[in-house]
C-alpha cells in the first residue's frame, strides 16, 4: 500500500496443485441429473442445471464486456485515497441495477453488499483507490484526472468483485445459495490510516467466517492463480528522521554538526546494525526513499531528513522493530555528535494466509482453470492492508495473473496495465472459491 510499500518480485515457478493444498471434492456441484430446463427459461439457468462450470461459461459470454466496461470506466475516472466518493456511488448504483442492496459507509466512501441469507457469512472484498501517478498509457480509457491513476488493478479487483456479486445474485435467484456472501468495497488501501480498519468499524466483518481477497500481479500471466499458504506480505512502518544543528562552511566542518555526514551515517548503517541484532532467519528491509540536506556544495546545512520504509515478515519481529530501530538510528546520529528526532508511524500488519482458506483458492483454481493454473506465490515485501481482516477471521488472498508474454509491466507504475481476460478468470476463479468455503465446515 502506499507508492513505496509495494516490491517487485520474480516471476515464481507453476507447481503442481498438491503443492498448493487443492482440496479435492471441496467444491460446489449442482445436479447433473436434474431434469432440463422448462421452456423459455434463460440460458444461464439453463446451464445451472448442469454444472456450475456451464453456469459460468454461459454468463461470462453474456455479461464479460461489462465487466471490462465497469474497469476501463473506473481505470478512466480515478480517485485517491478517501476521495472514493464518485466510485462508490457508481459501485452502488451498478448493484442496485442487478437488484441487489448495498450499503455505503457514512463517509460514503466504500461500502457492503450481502446477498443470500444464513448466520454465516463468506465475505470477499475489492479496494477501490488510486495512486497519485501520471497516467502516460495511450489507451480510449486512460485516466481523465491528472496525475491520478489505476496504477495497482484496483479498478480490476473492484470490477471482478462486481461480477462476482451479480453472478452469486443470479445464482440466488435460479438455484438458492448455500448461505450468506458479502461484497466489501474499501477505501484507503494505498495511504495511511488505510481503509480496512474502517470498514471493520462499520461492521464489514460483523457475521463473516472466512474472507477473500486478489491482488493482481502482472509477473504472472492470465491464467495463472498464485496462492500461499502462510506469510504472503510483510508488515509495513515509515520512519522518518529529523536532525538539526549547527551549519557553516564546508571548509571548517570542525566547527558544525555536519548533518550531511551525520544523515549519510544513519542511511547506510542503521538497516545493517538493525540486521546484525536480529535472528538472520528473521526478514527484515530497511529502506530510505528520501534524503534532504542542504543545498549548496560549499555549505554544511542546518537541517536534514531522511524517510524509511521498515518491512518485517512475522508478527513477533514486528512486534518488537519500532523499539530497536528507533535506539539504534538514536545511537548512529550520537556518533556522528548529533541528536535527531524520530517520528515513527505503525503501518499494516504482514498478510499470513489460513492453511484452509489458501485450500479453498487452489482447489477453486484447480476446478475453474485447470490444474495447471495453479501456481507458487512467492513472499513479498510489499504491504497490504488486507491483513487486518486476517488478524480477526481466517481468510486468504491470492495472486491474479494479468500479465502479457513479452512485457516485463509492474505495479506502481504509469504505464501498467492488465490483460483484460484476467477478468473472466478472476471471476470465475472467486465464485468457486467462495462457494466452496461456504459449503467446507472448516469455516
Amino acid at each position: 500500500m502506499g507508492t513505496a510499500t509495494k516490491s517487485n518480485e520474480p516471476a515464481p515457478r507453476a507447481i503442481a496443485p498438491q503443492e498448493c493444498l487443492v482440496v479435492p471434492g471441496a467444491l460446489p456441484a449442482f445436479d447433473s441429473a436434474a431434469p432440463n430446463a422448462a421452456s423459455g427459461t434463460t440460458a444461464t439457468e439453463q446451464a445451472m442445471s448442469h454444472s456450475l462450470p456451464d453456469f459460468l461459461d454461459a454468463w461470462l459470454a453474456a455479461h464479460a464486456p461489462e465487466i471490462v466496461a465497469v474497469r476501463r470506466h473506473i481505470h478512466a475516472n480515478p480517485r485517491l485515497s478517501r476521495q472514493e466518493h464518485d466510485t462508490a456511488d457508481y459501485v452502488a448504483a451498478r448493484l442496485a441495477e442487478a437488484g441487489l442492496s448495498p450499503q455505503l459507509i457514512p463517509d460514503g466512501t466504500g461500502l457492503t453488499c450481502d446477498i443470500g441469507t444464513g448466520d454465516r457469512v463468506i465475505a470477499i472484498r475489492a479496494d477501490m483507490d488510486a495512486l497519485p501517478i501520471h497516467d502516460p498509457k495511450q489507451v480510449p480509457y486512460r485516466s481523465t484526472v491528472d496525475g491520478v491513476c489505476h496504477a495497482c488493478g484496483h479498478d480490476a479487483h473492484t470490477a471482478m468483485l462486481l461480477g462476482v456479486g451479480r453472478v452469486l445474485s443470479e445464482l440466488e435467484r435460479v438455484e438458492g445459495l448455500p448461505g450468506r456472501f458479502r461484497l466489501i468495497f474499501q477505501p484507503s488501501e494505498e495511504q495511511f490510516p488505510s481503509g480496512a480498519p474502517t470498514m471493520i468499524k462499520y461492521g464489514a466483518l460483523t457475521d463473516v467466517a472466512a474472507i477473500f481477497a486478489f491482488h493482481c500481479d502482472p509477473q504472472f500471466l492470465t491464467g495463472q492463480i498464485g496462492v500461499r499458504t502462510g506469510p504472503l506480505t510483510a508488515a509495513c512502518d515509515v520512519m522518518e528522521v529529523r536532525m538539526t544543528g549547527r551549519g557553516g562552511h564546508t571548509s571548517r566542518p570542525h566547527l558544525t554538526s555536519d548533518l550531511v555526514n551525520a544523515i549519510g551515517r544513519v542511511v547506510v548503517d542503521v538497516p545493517a546494525l538493525v540486521n546484525r541484532r536480529l535472528d538472520p532467519r528473521q526478514s527484515v528491509a530497511i529502506v530510505f526513499g528520501a534524503v534532504q540536506a542542504g543545498e549548496a556544495a560549499n555549505a554544511i546545512p542546518q537541517e536534514a531528513l531522511a524517510r524509511a520504509t521498515v518491512r518485517v515478515h512475522g508478527r513477533e519481529t514486528w512486534d518488537m522493530i519500532p523499539d530497536l530501530v528507533q535506539e539504534i538510528t538514536r545511537s548512529v546520529a550520537r556518533a556522528s555528535g548529533v541528536e535527531c528526532e524520530i517520528d515513527y508511524r505503525r503501518g499494516v500488519p504482514p498478510v499470513v494466509n489460513d492453511r484452509a482458506a489458501a485450500a479453498m483458492f487452489a482447489g477453486a483454481t484447480a476446478a475453474a482453470l485447470g490444474d495447471g493454473a495453479v501456481a507458487e506465490a512467492p513472499m513479498s515485501m510489499g504491504g497490504e492492508d488486507f491483513a487486518y481482516y486476517l488478524e480477526q477471521i481466517p481468510g486468504a488472498m491470492a495472486r491474479l495473473g494479468v500479465g502479457r508474454p513479452g512485457e516485463r509491466l509492474d505495479i506502481h507504475q504509469g504505464t501498467f496495465d492488465i490483460d483484460e481476460k484476467a477478468l473472466e478468470h478472476g471471476v470465475r476463479v472467486m465464485t468457486h472459491t467462495a462457494l466452496a468455503a461456504a459449503m467446507n465446515p472448516a469455516f
